[in-house]
């Protein structure tokens, strides 16, 4: 299929049908298909794919643009992305925690609020909550994506380098469930 839509005259060009249930090996496999029959002078759009694993892998098979609720979903329930791992700021160990979210992040929330306000906040139902950690793991998939770009410039053994960190990320993040 990809071969026969790369000819219309289209603005970029979407996989989608993925990430539905099936094993991420298969929703990969499938990406490795697709994507080098896809022009690569015009966006390549993987559907549905967000987690920051995810979106290495797929960024090192030819994709270039995704969208996803994950970061602003898991924010409104209490989950958030960090250098460190996934944080569920709902977790009463973070009650008198003053340290910020993520040691790593320069973002307003991280620099401004220590955990043990967000928990407050979040805890307390206030409008605020969602709001800055949405901010927060907004920036760190910015700082992702910056990241993936850097890898790209600086060639292949880079871009290497930066999946084999990210083989990582699952385990110190968790499973592929929403927080």
């Amino acid at each position: 299929h990809a071969q026969e839509i790369r000819e219309l005259p289209l603005d970029g060009f979407a996989i989608g049908g993925l990430s539905v249930g099936e094993p991420k090996e298969e929703l990969l496999r499938m990406v490795e298909v697709a994507a080098p029959h896809l022009p690569r002078n015009k966006p390549r759009y993987l559907m549905g794919v967000g987690y920051p694993w995810d979106i290495v892998e797929a960024v090192s098979r030819g994709v270039d643009l995704f969208d996803y609720v994950l970061p602003t979903r898991s924010a409104r329930f209490g989950g958030l992305f960090t250098s460190v791992g996934r944080i569920n700021i709902k977790h009463a160990r973070y009650k008198d925690d003053s340290n910020p979210l993520d040691p790593a992040c320069t973002c307003y929330t991280c620099r401004s609020f220590s955990r043990a306000y967000l928990r407050h906040l979040f805890i307390s139902g206030e409008a605020l909550a969602p709001r800055l950690l949405t901010l927060h793991n907004l920036t760190f998939y910015q700082n992702l994506m910056k990241r993936l770009q850097e890898a790209i410039a600086s060639g292949p053994e880079s871009l290497e380098s930066l999946r084999k960190e990210a083989w990582g990320w699952e385990r110190r993040f968790g499973d592929s469930t929403p927080c």
